[in-house]
């Protein structure tokens, strides 16, 4: 069995490429350009293969990442969502064009270093949680195509982040060490607003803050700079503290309310992509996480034909236009897909 690992000059990265050769596939290790230049990442990467003796390959995806994540990722904010890039990242190019490259190598599977497992009951294989619940990425590999699972390794969902850190540098890997990063590739600053405006080439106006009752509070300097829940850095004397919970586009609004008025029971999804079995039910009840680090909750889901309606036992704070909703049952992921 042949197999490709996506490498990105990482430990986990590093990690899994030393792993899957050692669980006796014929490995070979890749880095993809996705901003249209080679950096440092991709000697660390070589550096790597060449250590543990395995041929390494450089894609330049630099044009799918633009037109598939970078143009998605702009127009969602102005449409006044907030996307997750690294869904659409995952999505289109290391479970799409990196897929394809594996197929075209003779690859039987490619290998990521994420935090996840797949494992297989019976004839079915499940996407699953990590083991160390701290790092786990089940949330954002949940529109992997099913039909794809039994051709995806992720040697890391049996290691703590502690352990995948020691196998590196027991085996000298220069990366052992590395600070995990927290930002966006093309947003290395954290300055959304400004990327998005030099993406796009343009200029935000500056518009109303509002309450639900559509009374001004003041003025927003760009609908794109907020996000639902914010509640700092506004700019706003105001007697009690509020927040942002809808970004109203076509009039330019930024709506604030108070924490309470954060929550709701009820969300509509879009696009879901299902995993647990060749078609969703009707209803079912299952555990619904709606970003990243939000600790999942107990839901009823009713799929419809364009996506599902969740209703949450309790009310959740901050319901996102934008984000995935992701569902599980314990440590399985059913589906997921996107907030509308």
């Amino acid at each position: 069995m042949k197999a490709l690992i996506a490498m990105s000059g990482g430990v986990d990265s590093s990690a899994a490429a030393l792993i899957i050769k050692e669980k006796g596939y014929d490995a070979m290790g890749a880095i993809m350009h996705l901003l249209g230049k080679r950096n440092q990442d991709a000697d660390a990467a070589k550096d790597v293969c060449d250590k543990i003796g395995i041929p390494f390959y450089e894609f330049d995806f630099s044009d799918e990442f633009s037109s598939c994540v970078i143009r998605s990722f702009v127009e969602s904010y102005e449409e006044g969502a907030t996307p997750n890039p690294c869904i659409e990242c995952n999505r289109y190019l290391k479970f799409g064009k990196f897929f394809d490259a594996a197929k075209e190598l003779g690859c039987t599977h490619i290998a990521t270093g994420h935090y996840a497992k797949i494992e297989k009951c019976g004839k079915e294989y499940f996407l699953k949680k990590a083991k160390d619940a701290s790092k786990d990425q089940s949330y954002v590999l949940y529109s992997i195509k099913r039909d794809m699972l039994s051709e995806i390794l992720f040697p890391l969902g049996g290691y703590t982040k502690e352990e995948i850190r020691e196998i590196a540098a027991s085996n000298g890997f220069i990366n052992a060490n590395k600070k995990d990063s927290q930002d966006i590739c093309f947003v290395p600053d954290g300055d959304y607003k400004k990327v998005i405006s030099s993406l796009s080439n343009k200029t935000y106006p500056e518009g109303d803050f509002v309450n639900l009752d559509g009374k001004v509070l003041g003025r927003h300097k760009g609908i794109i700079g907020y996000t639902i829940g914010q509640r700092k850095g506004l700019g706003l004397a105001l007697p009690a503290p509020m927040y942002v919970c809808e970004k109203n586009v076509e009039k330019n609004e930024v709506v604030l309310c108070s924490h309470e008025e954060l929550f709701s029971r009820e969300m509509k999804v879009k696009n879901v992509n299902w995993l647990a079995s060749d078609k969703a039910p009707d209803k079912i009840r299952a555990k619904v996480k709606i970003r990243y680090k939000h600790e999942e909750q107990n839901a009823e889901i009713n799929f419809t034909e364009d996506g599902a309606f969740v209703t949450f036992d309790e009310p959740q704070r901050a319901i996102s236009k934008g984000q995935a909703a992701v569902f599980y049952d314990g440590d399985t992921v059913l589906g997921g897909g996107t907030i509308v």
